[in-house]
């Protein structure tokens, strides 16, 4: 092909409107890289207020000791909270819940999701799908939020797992600058919508109800879990919205 011809086409215009597109989408990148600041939490996870959690109760405070799953879960900004719902039966399969909920500063965008964690664990995933939690008063319509997240469905893979819990479901959903999303792809395209803001946080919570009777661990159907869960956050996010999240930033926000 003679210069000339080469010459043509890379002076077309689709060319050069393409390459611009791709020049500017570098400079947003470097940009992003560039001017992040640490978006930190109002108060320490660890500060959660016990006592503004009634009827639930703080039964054990779990930490991850092995420094790979740190490392793997891209923060150490976490709490893993075993809470016992007082009102619940006492046979009741969501009268316990681990409360789960990890916040990144300085995110990067690829969420950690807990099919990524339980997979790595030797688990599988038997189902999953999206869930709707209506979270408030139900008798007054407006004063109800509405907040979509996952519902995933794990078994374990050891043939040597006899204790009854092989079969789990977890909850989860994402709060990005104060922006709920249900999954991965929708907590990307949250992160890539502040790509110029200088500040961005992402936060997930996950939910896991269970119950222990006679040595043996018991687990709800689905909709009980999504019912228990939507008891739970009315409790729950408010304290993280108020005391623990950021507030939300104006989106576009340049540096100072």
């Amino acid at each position: 092909m003679s210069e000339s011809r080469y010459a043509r086409i890379y002076l077309q215009p689709a060319f050069l409107i393409c390459t611009g597109v791709l020049a500017l989408a570098a400079v947003g990148m470097d940009r992003l890289h560039v001017q992040k600041a640490p978006f930190l939490l109002k108060k320490s996870l660890d500060m959660l207020d016990e006592q503004g959690l009634a009827p639930y109760t703080v039964v054990a405070k779990e930490k991850i000791e092995n420094e790979e799953i740190i490392r793997e879960l891209g923060t150490s900004d976490y709490i893993q909270w075993v809470l016992e719902d007082a009102n619940a039966a006492a046979d009741s399969a969501v009268r316990k819940c681990t409360l789960f909920v990890t916040y990144y500063e300085l995110p990067d965008h690829v969420p950690h999701v807990p099919e990524e964690c339980y997979m790595g664990t030797g688990h599988q995933v038997l189902a999953s799908e999206g869930v709707t939690f209506e979270i408030g008063d139900v008798s007054h319509r407006p004063e109800v939020k509405t907040i979509e997240g996952k519902y995933v469905v794990f078994a374990s893979t050891d043939s040597r797992n006899w204790w009854g819990d092989s079969k789990f479901a977890i909850l989860y959903f994402f709060s990005v600058n104060g922006v709920y999303a249900n999954s991965r792809e929708d907590a990307r395209w949250l992160l890539n919508k502040y790509i110029f803001s200088r500040y961005v946080y992402f936060s997930k919570v996950e939910l896991k109800f269970f119950n222990t009777r006679f040595g043996q661990t018991i687990y709800p159907s689905k909709e009980e879990a999504l019912r228990a869960g939507e008891k739970l956050l009315a409790v729950v996010l408010p304290v993280l919205e108020k005391e623990h999240w950021p507030d939300r930033p104006v989106v576009n926000e340049s540096k100072k």
